[in-house]
């Protein structure tokens, strides 16, 4: 695989082509000695289970995965906590309203979008929900529904990182049971 610098050709500060690899983490543009390190994008992974134990899980509208299992969930924007983005996303793909998200545990990704790998790492957060009545598929889902944790398939779920998450979730289940 080749490393995410491999697209970046122009240096983003002066638009020079003169634009070359300065160690494995960063370019350097020889113009203007701008150095430009790519670091991961921040995204949130929300797991809201009900109380039968049962996850919800969206179904994706969109590339990439279309039609895939997915967990709610997106990227963080700027001057936005991780928190404050598991919120946001939830409530812009469900309509429901979380609170306490708590941290769980991250997993790297490579998301590729319009043809372009983001390298993100994905926080994963337990919320809990009080209400679920309102719930409703939007944004990028097309549909939400609950599957009992302990039947939950980890190659349902089309994006590597969600996969990866649901097979730690999976296992802790076994543990509690």
């Amino acid at each position: 695989m080749k490393h995410p610098l491999h697209q970046f050709h122009f240096c983003p500060k002066c638009g020079s082509k003169n634009f070359n690899e300065n160690n494995l983490k960063s370019k350097k543009c020889a113009d203007c000695g701008f150095t430009y390190y790519f670091n991961s994008s921040a995204a949130v992974v929300a797991v809201i289970e009900n109380e039968k134990d049962e996850v919800l899980v969206a179904r994706r509208a969109k590339d990439p995965a279309k039609g895939t299992y997915d967990l709610p969930g997106g990227f963080t924007d700027m001057y936005e906590t991780a928190e404050e983005a598991v919120v946001r996303e939830v409530r812009e793909e469900t309509g429901l309203l979380i609170t306490s998200p708590k941290y769980l545990f991250s997993i790297p990704n490579i998301y590729v979008y319009s043809g372009f790998e983001v390298h993100t790492m994905d926080l994963f957060f337990q919320c809990s929900v009080l209400n679920f009545s309102g719930m409703y598929p939007m944004d990028d889902v097309s549909e939400l529904f609950f599957i009992d944790k302990k039947q939950l398939n980890p190659a349902d779920f089309g994006l590597v990182s969600i996969r990866k998450g649901i097979e730690i979730i999976v296992e802790e289940a076994k543990k509690v049971f």
